[in-house]
């Protein structure tokens, strides 16, 4: 156990560098077969105006290297050991939310392009989402790995027993609610990828403290992957996230955090998704009730998400993305020393 660590370290660096190398050539097929962004209207008075065209569906980047370089690892486990299969759960959800982002996105540029259509409508994609994390949630409840049907609390050795509807309701919320949390996070260069790293990391370390092993390959390839699509991704971007990688990796994140029996972290360590989907839900109840029973539309913030609130403020979209950036660190140290307390209350590694 002591050396798996130091190996998912240097595995995350190794997807790193080959996804830089890779990641120009993929840039290039993207510019060529036109597959760019389009921006919402609000936004075509602002500075984002200028991104129009820039590819998207950025994600694919992320999703193909952490599937490839996760099963080549695990392939092992998954062919000898029970609880080594459980990689094909989070892995799963990383293809099933994938692949509808990749649906939702391509649909998005069909429309730019003058097809019929708007793309997947919200009810639809909501829809597919519950789905998928249902079945997630579901296999979880049932397969009996570690932390199922229960509530680890954190600072103290105390699990809640769940009953297994419970538990999968929870989940299905957690996962959805995680998903939909990254993709409001997708609006700046560099944002949702800076900050899925920093939650990645943090559930790895959890993970390693908790002798999970076949969960701490998974976060620190994604880290790595996250930090190569980030090298094109930064201000200013060549390429964006999309739907593909940010439904994915956030419906990842909130598998991973719910196999860890962490989750009550969870809006610890994404508490940057976590204020970016608060405040789209705050700023929509907030306009609703107040046009009921007032007559007058009053919204908490300039723009949501609230990134968006930052940059009508003056903040330049750089300013934004570091210090919500530093916000996503400290969070995530915050929660894996909580996590590391509750764990030392259960006694030695």
């Amino acid at each position: 156990m002591e050396a798996k660590l130091p190996l998912a370290l240097s595995v995350g660096g190794a997807t790193f560098l080959l996804g830089v190398i890779w990641g120009g050539p993929f840039v290039e097929i993207l510019h060529r077969f036109k597959l760019g962004k389009q921006i919402r209207a609000e936004l075509m008075d602002s500075a984002h105006v200028k991104k129009v065209g820039t590819p998207t569906m950025g994600g694919i980047m992320i999703i193909l290297p952490t599937i490839a370089i996760t099963l080549a690892l695990n392939i092992s486990r998954i062919v000898q050991e029970g609880e080594g299969r459980s990689i094909l759960l989070p892995l799963s959800v990383l293809i099933g939310f994938a692949l509808l982002g990749l649906i939702d996105d391509w649909e998005g540029i069909q429309t730019s392009r003058g097809s019929v259509g708007e793309g997947l409508s919200g009810k639809v994609k909501f829809l597919a989402q519950i789905v998928l994390a249902l079945i997630a949630s579901t296999i979880m409840s049932q397969v009996g790995f570690s932390y199922a049907n229960s509530m680890p609390l954190p600072l103290i050795p105390v699990e809640i027993p769940l009953h297994p509807l419970i538990f999968i309701a929870i989940s299905t919320f957690i996962i959805i609610g995680s998903s939909n949390a990254t993709n409001f996070t997708d609006g700046l260069d560099g944002l949702a990828g800076i900050v899925t790293a920093s939650a990645f990391g943090a559930y790895g370390v959890i993970a390693y403290l908790q002798n999970q092993i076949f969960l701490i390959d998974l976060c620190f390839i994604v880290v790595g992957a996250c930090f190569a699509f980030l090298w094109y991704n930064a201000h200013p971007a060549q390429l964006f996230m999309g739907d593909t990688g940010s439904l994915a990796l956030g419906a990842t994140l909130g598998t991973v955090a719910v196999m860890t029996g962490q989750w009550l972290l969870l809006p610890i360590v994404a508490i940057v998704p976590v204020m970016e989907i608060l405040s789209v839900i705050l700023q929509v109840a907030s306009a609703k009730l107040s046009r009921r029973f007032y007559g007058v539309d009053i919204r908490p913030f300039r723009r949501t998400p609230i990134h968006h609130h930052f940059e009508l403020g003056g903040w330049s979209e750089t300013q934004i993305v570091q210090r919500f950036w530093l916000i996503s660190i400290l969070c995530a140290f915050i929660g894996v020393a909580l996590a590391l307390l509750r764990q030392r209350a259960l006694g030695p590694l």
